[in-house]
């Protein structure tokens, strides 16, 4: 794993920062990490905000949610079946061409 990787995040009401996590179609809940800004800003639209993070803080942060894996560069797949659809701002979401919330 890279040493430091560039992680995407939603900003509360209150300013509050969290990490942004995606879900698998199993379920799961993984953490997301990118190895460059514009892998970033491609896959996850040029308005995401994101930080910095070491691997070992991503994956200590990520823990206390049960959160195990991480996926590094990830590419969204685009199916017959939209079945890809970005979260409420929250994660990325297995669907069916609906906002799962």
């Amino acid at each position: 794993m890279a040493d430091t990787f560039f992680v995407p995040v939603r900003e509360s009401r209150a300013g509050t920062l969290a990490l942004q996590t995606g879900r698998l179609r199993s379920g799961e809940r993984i953490g997301l990490a990118f190895t460059t800004e514009d892998s970033l800003l491609l896959t996850m639209g040029s308005s995401r905000r994101w930080v910095r993070l070491g691997g070992q803080a991503l994956r200590d942060m990520l823990a206390p949610l049960g959160v195990r894996h991480i996926r590094v560069d990830p590419v969204p797949l685009r199916s017959a079946a939209r079945s890809l659809v970005l979260g409420s701002g929250s994660a990325l979401r297995q669907g069916r061409g609906r906002n799962r919330t």
